[in-house]
C-alpha cells in the first residue's frame, strides 16, 4: 500500500491506496474515482504495512482511502464502518473525518 500524510491547516490528512490502484479510475453508476499519483502518490509516498497504515489514520483528522486491501485494513482495524464503504468497479473506497 502507499501511504502519504501532510499536514493541513485542519489537521493531518492522510491518503492511503493499494500500488495497483495509483493512476486508475473506478466508477459505480453515480460517482467516479480517479486515484491520482499528485494525492496518492509522489515523492512524500511511502510503501506501508497493514500497522503502519493503522497507526497514520489513527494520527489522522481526514483520511482517504482507495483499494480493497487498504479499505480492509481500516475496516479491521475498527478504524472505517463497513456500512460507511464505497463499491467502485472493482475495488473500494472509504473517507475518514475525526471530529
Amino acid at each position: 500500500m502507499l501511504l502519504r500524510e501532510r499536514e493541513t491547516p485542519e489537521g493531518t490528512l492522510v491518503s492511503v491506496c493499494d500500488t495497483d490502484c495509483l493512476g486508475e479510475t473506478y466508477e459505480n453508476g453515480t460517482a467516479q474515482i480517479t486515484v491520482d499519483e499528485s494525492f496518492y502518490g509522489g515523492p512524500e509516498a511511502t510503501e506501508a504495512d497493514p500497522a503502519a497504515v493503522v497507526d497514520a489514520l489513527h494520527r489522522a483528522q481526514v483520511g482517504n482511502i482507495v483499494g480493497t486491501e487498504a479499505v480492509d485494513v481500516a475496516v479491521d482495524a475498527g478504524i472505517v464502518d463497513e456500512a460507511a464503504v464505497l463499491e467502485f468497479d472493482e475495488t473500494r473506497h472509504a473517507q475518514l473525518l475525526w471530529l
